[in-house]
Formats: structure tokens, C-alpha cells, sequence
């Protein structure tokens, strides 16, 4: 049986966020799109907007790293209604401090480009400790 449309692109934005490759990303998403970050430490907040997503968020998240974040995607859920649910384990080094979790993101999806993304955490504690 195929993939859901919607869990092959979720597949392929993480295929490309694994690989650096910010333009094939960016193809994925609307320009309006918004990434939603939880938590209360400098990189949570939305991110309105695809220029605001790559520079203020992904950039952030690779620049404060020092490229150490690595995502690896574990599972991808549909709804055949435009949601998509993805499940991930993260993990990276900053300022002496190491983080190794799982999460996941809720995607929006309309014709067949992501326009809303909602991340969770399994402890928002643990992110607000290593972000901050």
C-alpha cells in the first residue's frame, strides 16, 4: 500500500531538515506558514512566516548547536484531512549541556503544502533548561 500524500511530505521535510537542505524545505511550506515552539526559553514563540521559520528559528537551531542537532524521525500519523502528527527523537549539544528526547510536531497541511506546524515535547522542562 502507498504512503498518505500527506505523511510523504511530512517524510520528505525531514529528510530534508536532516540534510541541510533549506530549500526543499522551504518548498514544502506556505509563505505564511507558522511554526509554533513550546516552552519559555529564547528559541519558543511563533514563528510567522517562512523567512521567520529558517532564519529565526532553524538557523537558531543549528547556529546555537554548533550543528550538533540531529532529528530522527520515528513515525508519521494522518487523519486524510490535512493533519498530519509526526513522532521524532532530537538531540544536541550547548554550552556544556546535552539534550536527548522525543517529540513531535502537528502539521496542517492544504493543497499539498504544510501551513502550520505545532511542536511538542515529552518534557518541556528539559528544553527550557537547555535553551535557556
Amino acid at each position: 500500500m502507498a504512503e498518505h500524500p500527506h505523511a510523504a511530505l511530512v517524510r520528505k521535510g525531514y529528510e530534508a531538515f536532516q540534510r541541510g537542505d533549506m530549500d526543499t524545505l522551504r518548498g514544502l511550506m506556505t509563505g505564511d506558514c507558522t511554526h509554533h515552539v513550546p516552552g519559555s526559553h529564547p528559541l519558543s514563540g511563533d514563528y510567522k512566516g517562512v523567512d521567520s521559520i529558517f532564519e529565526g528559528y532553524y538557523g537558531r537551531l543549528f547556529s546555537e548547536t554548533g550543528g550538533t542537532f540531529k532529528v530522527e524521525l520515528r513515525n508519521i500519523f494522518v487523519d486524510g484531512r490535512g493533519h498530519a502528527m509526526s513522532v521524532h527523537h532530537f538531540s544536541a549539544d550547548r554550552g556544556g549541556k546535552h539534550i536527548d528526547e522525543m517529540g513531535g510536531i502537528v502539521f496542517r497541511i492544504v493543497g499539498e503544502k504544510i501551513t502550520d506546524l505545532d511542536e511538542c515535547v515529552a518534557d518541556i522542562e528539559k528544553g527550557n533548561d537547555f535553551w535557556s
